[in-house]
């Protein structure tokens, strides 16, 4: 579900996460308490765009995707109209094949061969009456409007429109969305109003919120030194449960209406181990540039989010860590919260990916200290209960343990890979079992080796029954 990155800069600032349950392709990550603060960064190539470029320079007519609890499997083809050199519009079509072929079956298992009575022509034309019948079914089609504009070369306006359904009996809300990105030259600007604005929380359930608005100020990533975040997001109508999802969870607090204002700031510093410094194959390109060179590296970040709210959102979640530095007023229902956070990072890669088998394994894995306040208050306690030969919590263990991810790709032939990401997280409370792994993706990657660093990737997450075909750029 999550894009699948070597995610050097820790889990504190989520990206966009990728979903087939919308048009679009995107739902936002709930905001936390007062991290991960939810912030989007910087333009990204839309899912209109890499659509596009699949149907124009790769064999792939319909992109597939699959949603068990939504539309199932549904195919997706748009088209684009230049309008002029910096303003394009697209017409994003989607078909829902898997409720096709089920009422097709259903009707056809009751007339599966023809009667007595009737001709094989007759029955022919009659069961290409009823696909013809089905094909109008409005309820099987979905269809996203949306425009592009360049205003300058640093201010991209994006305009869209998605309809689920045009059957008065399926009827969904249209998704408005208006965005508006601008490049400065140290910092990424955007400017989003989303009506109804898609999250989903850690448990991987989706939220609707009427309408949300959000302003986001981000310094461009560097591989050392600092960094900063600042977002204002305001919250509008009471969220409520996505789609078909008819689970009774309990919003949450991050989500509900009122105006919150979030920064962050932090500092990273990158170590190189170890580099191979080995000659590579001549006149042989690697299938990406930027896996081409044998390594191992580290990384650490630490710092520190401040969070103030105003609103219904003020109200804190039950999970809330009660150590962080908080303040909270009652009477004008706001609140101000505080807390430090760090990760540290580990890479390994073997291979050139310049062979055609096996020239490619690459692991990653990172763990994640999301409170600082929590780390600190249950190592104090630890230590003084092993000073004073006391027994030690299991709670003061567990807040010590930090949540890591994992992520392991390996090349089986030319720019076919494979890659699993999961997330590991400690639960002392489970004797039997204390390891938990959290959603893991199963993908398979095929690298566009014309492009330099480019990728097709159809990605599995058996969490969510989902499953989607992507394309990335410049990403490791």
């Amino acid at each position: 579900m999550k894009k699948l990155r070597w995610a050097m800069d820790g889990s504190f600032w989520d990206l966009d996460v990728s979903t087939p349950r919308t048009l679009d392709g995107l739902a936002r990550p709930v905001p936390g308490d007062p991290i991960p603060l939810g912030l989007s960064r910087g333009t990204r190539l839309s899912r209109a765009k890499q659509l596009h470029f699949m149907q124009r320079f790769m064999p792939v007519p319909f992109v597939p995707s699959y949603a068990a609890a939504s539309d199932g499997f549904a195919l997706q083809r748009v088209l684009t109209v230049p309008l002029s050199e910096n303003w394009f519009c697209t017409l994003l079509g989607q078909f829902n094949f898997q409720k096709f072929v089920s009422s097709l079956m259903k009707e056809s298992g009751e007339t599966s061969t023809p009667p007595p009575a009737v001709s094989t022509s007759s029955w022919l034309q009659l069961q290409l009456q009823s696909i013809g019948k089905h094909l109008r079914d409005k309820s099987l089609y979905a269809l996203g409007f949306s425009s592009e504009l360049l205003l300058t070369p640093d201010d991209t306006m994006l305009l869209s429109v998605d309809s689920h359904s045009f059957s008065h009996t399926h009827k969904k809300t249209p998704r408005k969305k208006a965005v508006l990105h601008h490049k400065f030259p140290n910092h990424n600007l955007t400017v989003e109003a989303v009506s109804p604005a898609l999250f989903v929380d850690k448990s991987g359930n989706y939220w609707d919120v009427p309408f949300s608005m959000a302003i986001d100020l981000a310094s461009l990533a560097s591989d050392s030194g600092a960094s900063y975040h600042l977002c204002l997001h305001h919250n509008s109508g009471s969220p409520t449960q996505f789609g078909d999802d008819h689970t009774t969870h309990e919003a949450p607090a991050t989500l509900l209406p009122g105006l919150s204002l979030k920064s962050a700031f932090s500092f990273k510093q990158n170590l190189e181990i170890w580099r191979s410094k080995a000659q590579k194959l001549k006149m042989v390109q690697p299938y990406d540039m930027f896996l081409s060179t044998p390594h191992v590296s580290a990384s650490g970040i630490i710092g520190a989010a401040l969070a103030a709210s105003v609103g219904d959102c003020s109200v804190r979640s039950k999970d809330q860590d009660p150590n962080c530095f908080s303040f909270e007023a009652s009477g004008v229902k706001s609140a101000f919260l505080a807390d430090l956070f760090a990760s540290v990072s580990f890479t390994a890669q073997h291979g050139n990916y310049q062979r055609l088998f096996l020239d490619l394994t690459r692991f990653h894995a990172r763990l994640d200290f999301s409170s600082g306040s929590r780390f600190l208050s249950g190592a104090t306690r630890l230590t003084q209960d092993l000073i004073n030969s006391r027994q030690p919590s299991l709670e003061d263990f567990q807040a010590i343990c930090p949540n890591a991810t994992l992520s392991l790709q390996q090349q089986i032939a030319g720019p076919v890979s494979i890659r699993v990401d999961a997330g590991v997280a400690v639960d002392l409370k489970n004797r039997d079992w204390p390891l938990r792994v959290d959603e893991p993706i199963f993908a398979i990657e095929y690298a566009l080796q014309v492009l330099g660093s480019a990728k097709a990737v159809a990605w599995y997450s058996q969490k969510h029954q989902e499953l989607m075909l992507e394309l990335r750029f410049f990403e490791t």
